[in-house]
């Protein structure tokens, strides 16, 4: 399986995986990723953060395989600044999104079109949303928010948010063509129906010519479970959720606050190194 480490992808999700809670990557997780690229190897990156709240973070590192967005609702190269593949919420979407915050007033939350982060209900979590992902919201309506929604996200508190989820589960019955999942404890995800970092994943691979790589893929929570899946070698962290854990072939150690990466590119060259001694 890791014959050759130009034949090898490591694709890992951001938040709780790739970045420790201070939201900047370690130097050693730096260093193991440009080894790895140094070497011949791909690596790429799979959030389900916006455009705006991910390009901040090629001033830190690079990429060298287009990366996964919005959950899975986007594959995007930043070099050439396009995207090579995306998928929509079906206009069913807004009036699903009206009901929820009509219903649920302490809810906040944010659509994500390509072009901006839209919050038609401003709560303190979802301000601390915008804020931990540094970007600037338009503040506007429901209606007034543009055609082609990737995804929208809705933020409560922790306390609460199994209330949320209820209340959607409840109601979602006549809106077969959304998929809901929860991305963090305080946030609920509505996606495309089938639409996940997996199906992503597998775009992402039709697109550049890839399908005979070795994929191995890294997450924490929920929203990453499909790709785990859907990779050659799924890993977690220490701090990922059971679900995750139960899905992964590989449960680390150490926790996103110990530079992960390191770790895994490790594991990456000694399985090379074990193909090559034979």
């Amino acid at each position: 399986m890791f014959e050759d480490i130009s034949k090898v992808l490591l694709i890992t999700d951001m938040d709780g995986t790739f970045l420790p809670s201070s939201k900047v990557p370690s130097d050693d997780s730096l260093k193991a990723i440009n080894r790895l690229m140094a070497a011949g190897g791909r690596f790429s990156i799979a959030t389900g953060r916006s455009l705006q709240a991910t390009m901040q973070y090629f001033e830190y590192f690079d990429v060298n395989c287009p990366i996964i967005m919005c959950n899975g609702g986007m594959v995007y190269d930043i070099n050439e600044r396009k995207q090579i593949y995306d998928v929509y919420l079906n206009e069913s979407a807004r009036e699903l999104t009206k009901r929820i915050l009509k219903d649920n007033p302490t809810v906040g939350c944010e659509v994500l079109p390509l072009d901006n982060v839209y919050v038609p209900q401003m709560t303190d979590m979802e301000d601390a949303h915008c804020k931990i992902c540094k970007v600037t919201p338009v503040i506007c309506s429901v209606d007034e928010i543009p055609d082609n929604w990737y995804k929208v996200l809705f933020a409560q508190k922790p306390e609460l948010l199994g209330e949320l989820v209820k209340y959607v589960e409840g109601i979602n019955s006549g809106y077969e063509d959304t998929d809901f999942v929860i991305s963090a404890p305080t946030y609920y995800e509505m996606l495309p129906r089938g639409i996940s970092k997996g199906s992503a994943l597998n775009e992402l691979k039709k697109a550049q010519g890839m399908e005979d790589f070795t994929v191995v893929a890294m997450g924490d929570y929920d929203n990453d479970i499909e790709m785990i899946k859907a990779a050659d070698v799924g890993i977690c962290p220490s701090n990922a959720i059971d679900s995750v854990k139960a899905a992964a072939d590989i449960v680390l150690d150490v926790s996103c606050e110990e530079s992960v990466a390191a770790v895994v590119v490790d594991y990456i060259f000694e399985e090379i190194n074990k193909k090559h001694r034979r």
